[in-house]
């Protein structure tokens, strides 16, 4: 089935075009470089997966409540719309939520692919272009299995969300070389990273969880790549091109904070975009997911040292400001270890599974 077919609206073009910017770089410069980063770049190679085999493709998935979301987590709950609501209205609901999620997650991992193979091409040393190689195969294999998920199990696309669009846009136009990582690496796939703990530490249900678990793991190393080229390479700037990063933080930030109302679904089901707007804003939910989402951005921003009086400012408007002292290490060290751990228990299983199997022969031999 052709993916078009199943966008809830098709959408405005079949192919996005971004005009290129900035130059390709080539180094001849061939020496072991940077030992941190040629250790990400070993670490890269030696955790690559086959997401058609690592994950249980054949784990059921109820498409009316793919990913477990209780009622309060609705924005719909206790309005005056959801006292009408059937059962299966209810479970619709749930299905356009789940859509919508993961679509943008499917997007956004496209994007993530582009903008590592960007960086491949225009960052100047030879040791950020070996992992970016890495990362660009990463980002491939993310885009395949959320898209695997949608077609396959929740049956439903949404479009990309015009805010995150924006951002890519403006990420892949600039011709600075450090921009598709600033862009990607520390707000996308910082805000990317939140969204996919949350739904990983609350879903009841296997298949998301281990697919949610598997990608983050990989996203832990992006994230350290970006921040230790950028720590290197912003001490080097001056106050006046700290400044103008610090602006597309600021107006990126923006941009995902407010694409993060799922807005979409509710127009989709029939609610004006005013009441659909009253509606995120009100809902309790949303407004810690929202704040949630920052939790790995800010401390990012902060660590490589953008954090001038106007960008503090804007995450004080945000109410996210305190999570710039969060521990970004032991998140990322979590997210390791929930995803080895999640393999070890999954073929702990298997394993005794087969065993189980193999006595069960051996017994039906002996009658």
């Amino acid at each position: 089935m052709s993916t078009h077919e199943l966008y809830t609206k098709p959408p405005s073009e079949p192919n996005w075009s971004v005009p290129a910017a900035g130059s390709a770089r080539f180094s001849w410069e061939y020496d072991d470089g940077s030992d941190r980063l040629l250790a990400l770049y070993q670490k890269g190679k030696d955790k690559q997966w086959d997401g058609a085999k690592r994950i249980d493709w054949d784990l059921e998935v109820d498409p009316n409540d793919p990913l477990g979301t209780p009622d309060e987590a609705l924005t719909l709950y206790g309005t005056r719309h959801w006292a009408k609501m059937t059962d299966k209205d209810k479970g619709e609901l749930r299905n356009h939520y789940a859509s919508w999620q993961f679509s943008q997650f499917l997007h956004g991992e496209q994007g993530a692919m582009v903008c590592a193979a960007r960086i491949v091409e225009s960052v100047p040393n030879l040791d950020a272009k070996f992992y970016s190689a890495t990362q660009t195969m990463d980002e491939a294999r993310h885009a395949e299995i959320f898209g695997r998920f949608l077609h396959e199990k929740v049956g439903r696309l949404y479009p990309i969300n015009d805010n995150l669009q924006s951002l890519l846009g403006d990420t892949l136009r600039d011709s600075r070389w450090d921009m598709p990582y600033l862009g990607m690496q520390v707000l996308i796939e910082g805000l990317a990273l939140a969204a996919f703990g949350m739904i990983r530490d609350t879903t009841d249900q296997p298949l998301p969880k281990q697919i949610l678990a598997y990608v983050m793991q990989d996203e832990a190393r992006h994230v350290a790549f970006g921040r230790m080229a950028l720590r290197d390479y912003y001490k080097q700037l001056t106050d006046a091109e700290l400044r103008e990063r610090e602006e597309f933080v600021i107006e990126g930030c923006y941009l995902m904070r407010d694409r993060l109302r799922g807005v979409e679904v509710l127009e989709n089901l029939g609610i004006s975009r005013a009441e659909a707007d009253e509606y995120s804003e009100q809902s309790e939910y949303l407004a810690l997911f929202r704040q949630l989402l920052f939790s790995r951005i800010v401390p990012c921003v902060k660590d490589i040292g953008l954090w001038g009086k106007r960008l503090q400012e804007a995450y004080v408007d945000m109410g996210v400001f305190d999570l710039g002292n969060a521990n970004l290490d032991q998140l990322m060290e979590q997210d390791e270890e929930i995803a080895e751990k999640l393999d070890a228990e999954r073929f702990a299983a298997e394993e005794q599974e087969r065993v189980e199997e193999v006595q069960e022969a051996i017994d039906a031999g002996r009658d």
